[in-house]
């Protein structure tokens, strides 16, 4: 499996900026896709944006136009920059990687998940 490890969460005022990253390691051969959730409290899991391998993203409609996710193929690296932030957007980021890796000699696929990034938007 890939392990991911995401940074840069934290605590920031409405209207403010951040920037996450998430880096993925391991016997990777490609990655697909790498993609942003959040879990909010009291909510399901949700879909933030996501990046596949050529390129093409997809949004939730509440983040178009204040996110913008991002690679670097070469470093296996996912990015989600923050304007705008609203409090609404406050839970745990986690980042998600799909693609395949070698695995005892074998080409197997894979689906990984990092431990999660807190952000907290909040006057």
């Amino acid at each position: 499996q890939a392990q991911l490890v995401e940074s840069g969460g934290g605590l920031v005022q409405p209207g403010g900026s951040l920037r996450l990253s998430c880096a993925a390691s391991g016997s990777i051969f490609s990655i697909i896709a790498m993609g942003w959730y959040r879990q909010a409290p009291g909510k399901q899991r949700e879909l933030v944006a996501v990046i596949r391998s050529g390129g093409s993203t997809n949004y939730a409609d509440s983040v178009k136009g204040r996110f913008t996710i991002s690679r670097d193929n070469a470093k296996n690296t996912v990015y989600l920059q923050m304007n705008s932030l609203k409090p609404e957007d406050t839970g745990v980021y986690l980042c998600n990687a799909d693609g395949s890796h070698w695995f005892g000699g074998v080409l197997k696929t894979f689906q990984s998940w990092g431990q999660g990034t807190q952000v907290t938007v909040s006057s």
